[in-house]
């Protein structure tokens, strides 16, 4: 594909991160964003954690339970959600995992690379 076109099913010109066990994404950084297509084996759970950056989902696929702050709640296949900077949050998939498409502004600097974890300090 030309230079600044993607496909979200093809891994091509994005980098790959092992967030938790059973918790994939690959990457793909601009400028001013950055977008993470993340693949959620069934039951997975993220660590808690939180960020400076502004974060937003999509879930794309499957179900799952997504806490944020002092909010727990139940999403699925269309839900999205806006994750301010700082505030602690996580998601367990449900039975038949997620596919969710995170948006991060400005990018995440610990997600630039390839490797492992959510790159914060609760890694």
């Amino acid at each position: 594909m030309p230079k600044n076109f993607f496909n979200i099913d093809n891994p091509e010109g994005g980098i790959a991160r092992e967030l938790a066990p059973g918790i994939n994404t690959n990457v793909f950084a601009g400028d001013q964003a950055m977008i993470s297509v993340v693949e959620i084996a069934p039951g997975a759970a993220g660590q808690l954690h939180d960020h400076p950056e502004e974060q937003w989902g999509l879930c794309l696929a499957g179900a799952g339970t997504r806490t944020q702050g002092d909010d727990v709640v139940e999403v699925r296949a269309g839900d999205f959600w806006r994750t301010p900077g700082g505030v602690p949050h996580t998601i367990v998939a449900g039975p038949d995992g997620m596919r969710v498409l995170d948006i991060f502004a400005p990018p995440r600097k610990a997600y630039a690379q390839p490797g492992s974890g959510f790159g914060t300090s609760q890694d």
